[in-house]
């Protein structure tokens, strides 16, 4: 049993990321980017769909803005803005009726006419407040409650400017007052002296600061630092205002000169909402909110409401990513804490975390035009899984459907050896017959009988490398029959076979829709879907022949994946003809190349997706022509189908 050495403890980790926190799971991110890039959306959009969705283990971006949205809408329809007014009321009331109470026993003259005086108070609370400035009053609770008016006023004016001043001024005494006129005084002087650009201001900062930097507790560094906390903050002020009904303004101006039954607080204040407006024009202080909640707030309240609404439009922005230069790094973590709480902290750390990690391990890099594209390593990456996929489905596969099978697995070597019993390679004919004329040259009679003895065959050899063309239909129906990404994956998995375990051989793939072309893998990854009429095998063939005799001593495999029947060919000036249905020198020309790649010694196995019946026939009859075969997977089983046939075709070698 282990024992904790004395004066260790555990607690709270506070510093950086958390050390228990499970790893950012790479490859399943890069798996989910890769599947998307392969279905036709760029790798930017594919890591931005990715942050949007998040992992298995963390909320993505669109969850993260869907409760921002939801706490934005729970602040508008739980409040209102009426809490001071209400307050406000509320106290009059209450002084009024302990002032009535303690006159009505009184049959004085005096009493008489001071319920007159009540009973002819203007029916506007700020009227109402500001004519009972100089009533003398008979009721200590009544005089107590109406100060209580006046305290709340400047509590709730300086609280909707100053963040935590509210609370920092309970039981304000006249002192508290008169200290807090000379900090407006000061601050007003301040920001006047850096509109004017003085050259001392940032030594009457630092005065300014000594003297009253109890009440920032933002801990302001430069007078542009407590400028941008002071703007901010009457900003959310005047949108609050704004938010409120013309007759909600009226009343409450009327009031703020009665806090603290100073009128100076009220105008230093105007004095300081106007230069800070003036010094920062960039606030928002135009717009307003619809507060339609039940839940009355103050002034304080109702200028946090606004800033926390601001700072949810804020984060809201970033977690969208939809500007220029926009990384996750941008996401401010400290108001996110603020607004939804740790643990939506954490998962904003993790998608962080995962972007930094997938760039700096050169999973994604910069392509020379600017644009964001998959790295070889990640190429690599996907590969392996793709493969280790593919492998997965062909061992669970039950059987294949073929319309002809192979031909010769050798390769004719250009000598020949008499024929032996079980021998199964085709005849010399024009040894065989030679030899029988030798044999039988000069017996009566002249003619030639062939003997088991003159039997030669041609002896083949199998080679050690293979020339493999690829070639995969991008006509405009592979993508609207949901056969696109399955034939990329297709493509990746065997790339990715050959360039591990058989690195002797050399691939090429080939695409063709109206034109045929020769294309690296990350190419044909990448490559988008696009509305185009045309099948042109002829130009897929033509090009797989150009590949095959580039490596005269490998032997040659042709694969062909596809989905429609030739419907376009090559002319000899380069221009491709279409025609639905196929002409027939589309047709011709494209049987013509089959039989060109079969002289070579190859067979052409096609990977037929779909049922047509013209397209069904005319695979049948290429295979028929070059020895080859015709598989038919379904979309799903189409890497198992062609990784199968390539792996059959070396297992002859």
């Amino acid at each position: 049993m282990s024992v904790i050495p004395e004066g260790w403890s555990y607690g709270p980790w506070h510093e950086g990321p958390d050390p228990l926190a499970p790893p950012v799971d790479l490859r399943d991110a890069l798996d989910e980017i890769g599947r998307d890039v392969m279905a036709g959306s760029s790798p930017r959009s594919a890591l931005e769909e990715l942050l949007r969705r998040g992992t298995r283990n963390t909320q993505g971006l669109d969850d993260l803005t869907r409760r921002m949205w939801e706490r934005r809408r729970e602040i508008q329809q739980r409040h209102n803005l009426e809490g001071t007014l209400r307050d406000v009321q509320r106290l009059l009331d209450e002084a009024l009726e302990a002032e009535r109470h303690e006159l009505f026993p009184n049959p004085s003259d005096d009493a008489r006419f001071r319920e007159a005086q009540l009973d002819a108070l203007p029916s506007g609370t700020a009227a109402a407040v500001r004519e009972l400035a100089s009533y003398d009053w008979q009721s200590s609770e009544a005089r107590q409650k109406y100060e209580e008016i006046r305290e709340l006023l400047g509590r709730e004016l300086l609280g909707s400017r100053f963040e935590g001043m509210k609370e920092a001024l309970q039981n304000t005494t006249p002192e508290d007052v008169e200290r807090i006129n000379e900090m407006l005084a000061d601050l007003n002087a301040l920001l006047a002296a850096h509109a004017q650009g003085r050259p001392d201001v940032d030594q009457l900062f630092e005065q300014f600061m000594a003297k009253h930097g109890e009440f920032f507790p933002e801990n302001p560094r430069n007078v542009d630092e407590l400028i941008d906390v002071l703007a901010r903050r009457a900003a959310a002020a005047q949108r609050m205002l704004n938010s409120m009904t013309p007759e909600q303004r009226d009343e409450l101006a009327g009031l703020a000169q009665q806090a603290f039954g100073s009128p100076q607080l009220a105008q230093q204040l105007a004095q300081l909402d106007a230069q800070l407006q003036s010094l920062r024009p960039g606030e928002d202080w135009y717009s307003s909110e619809r507060m339609s909640g039940d839940d009355p707030l103050g002034l304080a309240e109702g200028a946090r409401a606004m800033s926390d609404l601001a700072e949810l439009d804020a984060l809201a922005e970033q977690l969208a990513q939809s500007y220029p230069g926009a990384r996750l790094e941008d996401i401010d973590l400290d108001a996110l804490t603020r607004q939804l709480g740790d643990e939506a902290t954490v998962d904003a750390r993790r998608l962080t975390e995962l972007e930094r990690e997938l760039r700096n391990q050169g999973l994604l890099e910069r392509a020379p035009d600017g644009t964001l594209r998959l790295s070889p390593k990640a190429l690599r990456q996907l590969g392996q899984t793709a493969l280790s996929d593919v492998l997965r489905a062909a061992r669970g596969q039950s059987g294949e459907r073929d319309s002809a099978s192979a031909g010769a697995a050798g390769e004719p070597s250009g000598s020949s050896r008499p024929w032996q019993f079980g021998d199964t390679q085709p005849w010399d004919v024009p040894r065989t017959v030679n030899n029988a004329v030798l044999r039988t040259a000069g017996r009566e009679g002249g003619s030639v009988k062939l003997d088991v003895s003159d039997v030669e065959v041609a002896e083949t050899e199998h080679r050690a490398r293979a020339a493999v063309a690829l070639l995969v239909d991008t006509s405009w129906s592979m993508v609207q029959e949901g056969r696109w990404l399955p034939m990329k994956r297709t493509a990746l998995a065997l790339h990715q076979l050959i360039s591990t375990r058989y690195r002797n051989d050399a691939l090429q793939l080939i695409t063709f829709g109206r034109y045929a072309g020769v294309v690296e893998l990350p190419q044909l990854i990448g490559l988008e879907g696009t509305w185009e009429q045309g099948t042109n095998a002829h130009h897929a063939l033509l090009l797989a022949g150009r590949h095959l005799r580039r490596h005269p001593d490998a032997q040659p495999v042709v694969l062909m994946v596809t989905d429609g029947e030739p419907t376009a060919h090559l002319e000899p000036d380069g221009t491709a003809e279409f025609s639905y249905p196929p002409e027939p020198a589309t047709l011709r020309k494209t049987i013509f190349e089959v039989d060109r790649l079969a002289k070579l010694g190859a067979s052409l196995t096609v990977f037929r997706l779909g049922d047509d019946p013209r397209l069904e026939a005319f695979v049948d009859l290429l295979a028929r022509r070059s020895g080859g075969r015709v598989l038919a997977p379904d979309p799903d089983g189409l890497g198992a189908a062609v990784v199968g046939d390539y792996l059959r075709t070396r297992r002859k070698l």
